[in-house]
């Protein structure tokens, strides 16, 4: 049986799918996160590996006529003990001439069949990138926490912060939002003061990535207006003037008010959104088995 393998192994899950010739996913599986810089890659490559095997049971992985995996992370892949790692990961599952990409190429490719475009990314982090050929050729944003990620949940919940902070400074009534910041804290605006030096502490005494978790609470208004404005700067910046392309939104930031800015500022232009990585690498899979005719993945008929 003729069939390809696609992995979209991310920072919080990994999945895999097992997928026939006519489009047909024969098998699929799902483990933890696999992000080799975040995690340590003996234990990322496990859940690739755990995902992958689960996707082929019942099948002969020598059958399989290609395999693609996208992958959060893919910059620790220049580790040569690193790099082993999942060489020696592929030879035990049976597979040969495994394509790793990143986790935005794939996205990419779940959100359009097109060979050219862009892709912009915003969950915890944020970065765009210029795809043609079906690969990410530059990159615009990307630097992380510390020295960028605009428009990310990391941002928003910073921005949610410090507006917060400066309304705790303030005898105006708190508004909605920092009512809600200090309610996800446990901290009692009583006494403005101590809440504002104890906001100052909760929010400092954690991992700075944590500020994420408070992105959800931002709605529309200037914060997200803001954010939309960062996201689509850094979008437009890896595209030629007057380019007509796709652009594929990806994460959890664009789901919301700040996908909403960004598809206005975008007005003219194709816009999609990323459905599902894992069937974007299958069918990336595909196209290199098959060529441009192979079919997009479906689920199998229940």
């Amino acid at each position: 049986m003729r069939f390809v393998v696609g992995v979209d192994a991310g920072g919080t899950s990994t999945r895999a799918l097992a997928v026939s010739a006519d489009g047909t996913v024969l098998g699929s599986g799902r483990s933890g996160g696999a992000n080799p810089n975040s995690q340590p890659p003996a234990e990322a490559v496990a859940h690739v590996a755990e995902a992958i095997g689960s996707a082929l049971t019942g099948l002969d992985p020598y059958e399989a006529n290609a395999c693609v995996v996208g992958m959060a992370g893919t910059a620790k892949l220049t580790d040569r003990t690193v790099a082993a790692l999942y060489e020696a990961t592929w030879e035990r599952l049976g597979l040969s001439g495994v394509v790793v990409l990143t986790d935005a190429e794939v996205a990419f490719a779940s959100g359009t069949t097109a060979r050219d475009g862009t892709v912009l990314v915003a969950g915890t982090g944020s970065i765009a990138g210029r795809i043609r050929g079906r690969r990410m050729v530059s990159t615009a944003g990307g630097y992380g926490w510390l020295l960028g990620d605009e428009g990310s949940a990391y941002w928003l919940g910073r921005e949610a912060v410090r507006t917060t902070l400066r309304a705790l400074e303030t005898d105006a009534e708190l508004d909605e939002l920092a009512a809600a910041v200090l309610r996800e804290t446990g901290i009692d605006p009583a006494d403005r003061k101590t809440a504002w030096r104890r906001l100052i502490t909760v929010a400092n005494g954690e991992a700075p990535i944590r500020l994420a978790r408070f992105a959800p609470l931002v709605g529309p208004g200037p914060i997200t207006e803001r954010a939309a404005d960062l996201l689509v700067e850094i979008a437009l910046a890896v595209r030629e003037p007057g380019e007509t392309t796709p652009v594929v939104l990806v994460g959890s930031v664009l789901g919301g008010p700040v996908g909403d800015g960004v598809r206005k500022r975008l007005a003219g232009l194709e816009v999609q959104a990323s459905n599902d990585g894992v069937f974007g690498a299958a069918w990336l899979a595909a196209v290199e088995a098959y060529g441009e005719a192979a079919r997009f993945p479906r689920p199998r008929a229940s």
